[in-house]
C-alpha cells in the first residue's frame, strides 16, 4: 500500500513537470527570441542616405540636411562609423602593404626644404636722377641688360641745371670780388653730382650744356625699368633697378616644428631642376625671427655664389641639410610613404583589425624628416599597424565609402573627377595671384610630358613623368600652395596614385582627375607661357567623356592611345 502511494506521487510529479513545460516552455523561447530582437534593435545604427558619415544609435533627423535617418545596412561586421573594409582581391591588386609603428634610435637625419632663388637685396641698387628734367635719351633698352659702373645710362635736359650753369659763368667773372658767391655756385652743381672736370669745362669754355649725362654708379643687371625715353623726372626719382647677381639668396620655408634643427652657419647642399646632377654648397646666413602665422613657417636664407650665372631669380631649388636629433633618443617614426599631406594636415591609414582588412584614417602630427622616415609627435602609437604601400588606393576607397579621408576630414562623398564637374567649374571664377601662376608653369610643362607618355601607352614612362609632375608640385613654395586652395593637394595626391598601380587604365583614370583640376585652375589664370588647347573625347570614361590639356591644336588622345589616337575635339583655347 505504501509502495502504491510512492508510485502515485512520482506520477503526479512527472505530470506536473510535463504540464509546466507545455505551458511555459514555449513562452520562454518566445521571450528569448523577443529579447534577442530587442538586443538587435538596440544595436541598430541609423544613417542619412545623403550623408553616410552620419551614424546615430537612434532614429531622427540628419544634422546636416534635416532628412529622416534610415536604418544602416546590416552586415557591417561591427565596424565603427569611420572604419571601412576592403576585399582581399582589392588588397592584392593594389599591393597594399602595412608596417608596425615602432621606436628606434636615430643617429642623424637629412632634411629637405623647398625654396626659390631671389636677388641679394644687400647687393641691389637703385639708379636715380639727381636733377629734375626730361629724359632726352635712354640708353638701356630692356630688362636683363648688363651695365657697368660709369656706363652712360641716359641724358637729361634740365631747365634748373641750365640756369645753374649760367650762374656759374657769371660767378666765375666775379670770383675775385665775390669768392663766396663763386664757391656757393660750384657747390650747388656738385650737389647735382657734376664732377670737378665737368664744372671746370663749363667755366673754361663759357658755354652752357643743354643735356647732361647720367652714369651708372654700380655694375649689375637691370631688373626693372622705371622710366621711358621722353618721361619727365623729378630730382631723386628712381630710373632703374640694378641687381648684382654675383651672389643670390636662396629662400626656404621651414616649418614651426623644424626650427630647432637649423642654425646660422650650417652647411647646405643646393640642387635645382635646371641642373639636376649638380650640387652647390652654401651656408645658412639668416633665419627670420618672425613666424608667418598663415603658413606656420619661417624663412631660412642661404647666400649662394653665382659668378657663373647658374642661379636665376625665381628659380625653384631644393636644400638638403644634414643634422642630428637632439639627444640621440628613441623616437617614434613612420615611413614617409605612409603619409598623405594636404598642405594643412598629415594623415595615415590605420589597420584596426590584425586579422581583417579594416582601415581608418588617422590625422597625425609630424616632427622632423629623418631620411625616409618621419618623426611622429601625435596621432599614432607604438605597435599601431599603418598602410605604407597603396596608401592612395586606400584613401580612394575611404572617399567612395563616404568615410573620413585625406581631402574630406569630416567624411561623406566627395567629387572624384568623374562627376562631370569640369563644366561647372567654368562659371566659378577664382582670382590667383601672378606669383602662383608663374609657379605653376613648370607643372603645366611636365603635365604635357605625362600626357604624351599616355598617348604612347607607355606605362613606365607615364610613371616616371608622374613622379616628375609631383616633384614640380613639391618645388612650389608653401605660400603658393596655400593660394591654390585644394587644387595643389588633389594634384599631388593623384599623381602619386599613378605610381601605385601597374595598369595603364588606372593611370589614365588618375590622369583624368589631374586634367580636370588643372584645367579648372588654368582657366582662371590671367596669363600662361604657351597657348593651351582644352580638348575633349566623348568616348573616354565609359562614354561619359573626358578632358585634357595640349599645347598643340591637333588632337592626340591620351585616353586610348593607338586604338583611337585622334578621337576628340578642341573645346577651348587658353592664351
Amino acid at each position: 500500500m505504501k509502495n502504491n502511494k510512492i508510485v502515485i506521487y512520482i506520477g503526479l510529479l512527472v505530470s506536473g513537470l510535463l504540464l509546466g513545460w507545455l505551458l511555459f516552455g514555449g513562452s520562454s523561447k518566445k521571450e528569448t527570441s523577443q529579447n534577442q530582437g530587442v538586443e538587435a534593435e538596440t544595436n541598430q545604427m541609423w544613417t542619412c542616405s545623403m550623408h553616410p558619415q552620419i551614424m546615430q544609435p537612434e532614429a531622427g533627423d540628419c544634422p546636416i540636411c534635416g532628412m529622416d535617418l534610415i536604418p544602416a545596412e546590416s552586415g557591417s561586421d561591427g565596424l565603427m562609423a569611420d572604419q571601412f573594409k576592403l576585399t582581399e582581391n582589392a588588397m592584392a591588386l593594389a599591393n597594399i602593404q602595412t608596417t608596425i609603428v615602432g621606436k628606434g634610435n636615430v643617429d642623424g637625419n637629412t632634411i629637405k626644404l623647398s625654396g626659390k632663388i631671389a636677388e641679394n637685396e644687400e647687393a641691389n641698387a637703385v639708379q636715380v636722377s639727381y636733377f629734375s628734367g626730361r629724359i632726352e635719351r635712354l640708353n638701356v633698352s630692356f630688362t636683363g641688360e648688363e651695365v657697368r659702373k660709369g656706363q652712360l645710362l641716359a641724358t637729361i635736359y634740365s631747365p634748373e641745371l641750365y640756369a645753374a650753369q649760367q650762374e656759374l659763368i657769371t660767378a666765375a667773372s666775379l670770383k675775385e670780388s665775390q669768392p663766396a658767391l663763386y664757391k656757393a655756385v660750384r657747390n650747388k652743381l656738385k650737389l647735382w653730382k657734376l664732377s670737378e672736370n665737368q664744372i671746370n669745362q663749363i667755366e673754361e669754355t663759357g658755354k652752357v650744356k643743354e643735356n647732361f649725362p647720367v652714369y651708372a654708379t654700380v655694375s649689375g643687371t637691370v631688373t626693372e625699368k622705371l622710366v621711358e625715353q621722353g618721361d619727365y623726372v623729378k630730382q631723386g626719382q628712381p630710373l632703374l633697378k640694378i641687381a648684382n647677381l654675383n651672389t643670390v639668396w636662396g629662400n626656404f620655408d621651414v616649418y614651426e616644428h623644424q626650427i630647432d634643427r637649423f642654425k646660422k652657419g650650417q652647411e647646405v647642399m643646393i640642387t635645382s631642376n635646371a641642373y639636376p646632377n649638380k650640387e652647390y654648397k652654401g651656408k645658412v646666413d639668416f633665419i627670420d625671427p618672425v613666424l608667418n602665422t598663415k603658413t606656420r613657417t619661417v624663412t631660412l636664407r642661404v647666400v649662394l655664389n653665382n659668378k657663373d650665372d647658374v642661379f636665376k631669380p625665381g628659380m625653384f631649388v631644393t636644400a638638403t641639410i644634414e643634422g642630428s636629433t637632439t639627444n640621440n633618443m628613441e623616437v617614434l617614426t613612420i615611413p614617409a610613404s605612409a603619409v598623405l599631406w594636404t598642405g594643412e594636415r598629415s594623415v595615415v591609414y590605420l589597420k584596426t583589425n590584425a586579422d581583417q582588412p579594416v582601415f581608418e584614417m588617422r590625422e597625425v602630427k609630424l616632427g622632423n624628416q629623418i631620411g625616409n622616415q618621419y618623426e611622429v609627435l601625435d596621432g599614432v602609437f607604438n605597435g599601431n599597424e599603418i598602410v605604407t604601400n597603396g596608401t592612395f588606393t586606400v584613401d580612394a576607397a575611404a572617399q567612395l565609402n563616404g568615410k573620413k579621408s585625406m581631402m574630406n576630414k569630416d567624411g561623406g562623398k566627395v567629387m572624384t573627377g568623374h562627376e562631370g564637374h569640369t563644366m561647372e567649374m567654368e562659371t566659378m571664377k577664382i582670382d590667383f595671384n601672378s606669383t602662383l601662376e608663374k609657379s605653376f608653369q613648370p607643372v603645366i610643362d611636365v603635365y604635357i610630358e605625362l600626357k604624351d607618355a599616355l598617348t604612347q601607352s607607355n606605362l613606365v614612362l607615364a610613371s616616371n613623368k608622374s613622379e616628375a609632375f609631383r616633384e614640380a608640385l613639391e618645388a612650389i613654395p608653401t605660400t603658393d600652395r596655400e593660394e591654390a586652395n585644394n587644387y595643389w593637394s588633389i594634384l599631388h595626391k593623384t599623381s602619386k596614385g599613378i605610381n601605385e598601380n601597374v595598369s595603364i587604365e588606372h593611370q589614365r583614370e588618375q590622369f583624368q582627375i589631374i586634367s580636370d583640376n588643372l584645367i579648372a585652375m588654368v582657366k582662371n589664370f590671367d596669363k600662361v607661357d604657351d597657348k593651351l588647347f582644352v580638348q575633349f573625347c566623348p568616348m573616354a570614361d565609359n562614354n561619359n567623356g573626358a578632358y585634357w590639356l595640349s599645347k598643340e591644336e591637333k588632337v592626340i588622345n591620351p585616353y586610348f592611345g593607338d586604338a583611337m589616337l585622334t578621337c576628340g575635339e578642341v573645346k577651348q583655347v587658353i592664351e
